[in-house]
């Protein structure tokens, strides 16, 4: 197991640098298996009925990104205002307690960045900050549950002074919500969860 996980991790950091190397702005790094979880990196417990409570949040989460892509600040605040909802209203019964204490860690920081995204409609900059910390949440939370279909995180290199940011995605096609209509292809698949 520990040279599956080493050869997994090899595999993955030469893919990443070949595709960096050639530009290629659809190479997938990681694939993951139906629960979203890398094979070797799988938690027992991590299946089941937690991926469809999840889907609802991240239809919203997908709404907040394509929002911010499309630079509508008024949409954004929409759908940051109803995922902040989401999960207050997270049904929790099916989780183990393992999952909710790793829950428990997510839904408090996700839950305030999209209240802070709700609450800050006409502020698109303000809004992205706020949508680069709720993204590596939900990559977590996607990741740790599932999500019932395929995902992609992808990777701004220009946002934030050019430090990047991250973002999951419904499409391969690059669609940036940080760079908005001012770059709306910028950016590169960097994994891939199923």
């Amino acid at each position: 197991m520990k040279n599956l996980i080493i050869i997994t991790a090899f595999v993955a950091t030469t893919v990443t640098v070949l595709a960096c190397n050639n530009g290629n702005k659809s190479a997938a790094v990681t694939s993951a298996d139906s629960t979203g979880m890398a094979s070797a990196t799988k938690k027992p417990g991590a299946e089941g009925p937690s991926a469809t409570a999840v889907k609802g949040l991240l239809d919203n989460y997908l709404q907040l990104k394509n929002a911010l892509a499309a630079d509508n600040s008024d949409q954004a605040a929409a759908a940051g205002k109803a995922l902040a909802q989401g999960f207050v209203k997270f049904d929790q019964t099916a989780l183990n307690a393992a999952q909710k204490k790793s829950f428990a860690d997510i839904e408090g920081d996700a839950k305030e960045m999209a209240e802070h995204i709700g609450k800050s409609a006409g502020n698109l900059p303000h809004q992205r900050e706020h949508f680069e910390m709720l993204s590596q949440d939900m990559v977590d939370l996607v990741k740790l549950f599932g999500a019932g279909q395929t995902l992609y995180v992808d990777h701004c290199p220009m946002y934030n002074h050019n430090k990047g940011a991250n973002w999951l995605s419904e499409t391969e096609a690059i669609k940036n919500p940080y760079l908005g209509t001012q770059m709306p292809t910028c950016g590169s698949i960097k994994e891939e969860i199923k």
